[in-house]
């Protein structure tokens, strides 16, 4: 009797956390469509909402980010400085691979008057990006890696900034605009990725069918 009431208290348990898994995830869908229209008041409320249902989400396949990261990036965009530093550090304390994250919590210290320090992170956040890409695009480049920056369009924008770096030459306007940019067309990357793949899996699957 106590071993079913045990697997009742378990089987209950997986179903609600399943459950807040699906709502987190239609929270954080909605959050990306308003947060790439430029809708930034609306993103973080789903954001948030999301965080609250499911504070462990991950969102993405082959690119895994927090919902953290979600939420602080919003509060950037949104001009919330002190609650955008505030909500990055706890991402990447989460999860210290979160590149994109890292980004943003340089771009916030930078805005906030400790360019030092921002230029740490958001050097640091572009090396990861790059070196991640590199890192898909050839050891699945037989797979779902060709399908990430395939003209290098993202890694050649961070190879111009990272020489801007270390020439110590910099236009800060020019580098923030430029790291805005790389967070989000990674961001739009991942979807593109998948587009591309199932076209090409419905082209080869079509092309089979036709013989």
């Amino acid at each position: 009797m106590k071993t079913k009431a045990i697997l009742l208290v378990f089987s209950s348990f997986v179903l609600l956390s399943a459950c807040a898994n699906i709502q987190a995830g239609t929270e954080v869908q909605a959050g990306r469509r308003a947060m790439l229209a430029g809708d930034n008041q609306g993103a973080l409320s789903y954001f948030v909402s999301a965080a609250q249902t499911d504070p462990n989400f991950k969102y993405g396949s082959a690119y895994k980010q927090g919902i953290l990261s979600y939420v602080g990036r919003s509060e950037y965009a949104l001009g919330r400085l002190p609650q955008a530093r505030e909500t990055l550090e706890k991402a990447l304390a989460a999860n210290k691979d979160e590149d994109i994250a890292r980004i943003y919590l340089g771009l916030t210290l930078a805005r906030s008057g400790d360019r030092q320090a921002g230029l740490k992170e958001i050097e640091s956040g572009m090396r990861g990006i790059h070196d991640w890409l590199e890192y898909i695009t050839l050891t699945f480049r037989f797979s779902f890696g060709v399908y990430w920056d395939p003209a290098r369009e993202i890694r050649t924008q961070i190879q111009g900034d990272l020489a801007m770096i270390s020439a110590k030459d910099l236009d800060w306007q020019r580098l923030i605009s430029d790291s805005e940019w790389v967070a989000k067309r990674m961001e739009e990357e991942g979807d593109k990725a998948r587009h591309d793949e199932f076209l090409d899996r419905q082209r080869d699957s079509e092309g089979r069918d036709n013989r």
